[in-house]
C-alpha cells in the first residue's frame, strides 16, 4: 500500500469542499443554499440514491484522513438525520421533502471533517519509528506551540 502524505490530505480536503458545495451551496441565496441535494430530494428513489451515496463518499473520506472517532460519530449524525428524513414521508407526506430541501446535512459533515482535518498535526512518518527515535516528543511539542492543533496523526502507520 502506497504511503499517505499530506498532499493526500489536501485532496482529501479539497474534494470535500467540492461536494459540501454541490451537495449543499450549488446556488446561495445570501445565508442559505441549495444544492444537488435539496433538488433531488423531489425525485423519488434518485434523490435517496444520491443522499446515501454523498453520504458514505463522505464518511469514507473520514476514514481516509483518520479522522477523529468523535468527528466520524458527529458526521453520521448528520448525515442520518439527513437520511432520515425520508422515513417521516410515510406519516406526513411531503415534510421530509422540504425539510430535506432546507437541511445541509452533507455540508454539516464536510465542515466536521474539515474541520478535523485543520485540527490535525500531519506527520510523514511511522510513529512507532517516531517514538523510537525521539521524534514523538518532538512533534507533539511542535502540535502544542500551534493555536488550533489538537492531535497528532502519523500517516505511515
Amino acid at each position: 500500500m502506497a504511503r499517505r502524505t499530506i498532499g493526500d490530505i489536501e485532496k482529501i480536503w479539497a474534494n470535500v469542499e467540492g461536494v459540501k458545495k454541490l451537495s449543499d451551496r450549488a446556488v446561495g441565496i445570501g445565508p442559505f443554499g441549495i444544492g444537488l441535494d435539496g433538488l433531488l430530494t423531489w425525485v423519488p428513489v434518485v434523490g435517496t440514491v444520491y443522499s446515501v451515496g454523498a453520504s458514505a463518499w463522505l464518511l469514507t473520506q473520514a476514514v481516509r484522513a483518520k479522522a477523529s472517532p468523535a468527528t466520524i460519530a458527529r458526521m453520521a449524525g448528520y448525515l442520518g438525520l439527513d437520511s432520515a428524513t425520508t422515513a417521516v414521508g410515510e406519516v406526513i407526506p411531503f415534510a421530509p421533502d422540504v425539510v430535506d430541501f432546507f437541511f445541509p446535512g452533507h455540508l454539516m459533515a464536510a465542515r466536521a471533517l474539515q474541520k478535523d482535518i485543520e485540527t490535525t498535526h500531519w506527520v510523514e512518518a511511522n510513529e512507532r519509528e517516531a517514538r523510537a527515535s525521539g521524534d514523538h516528543d518532538r512533534h507533539l511539542a511542535e502540535m502544542k506551540r500551534k493555536p488550533g492543533l489538537r492531535r497528532v496523526i502519523y500517516l505511515h502507520d
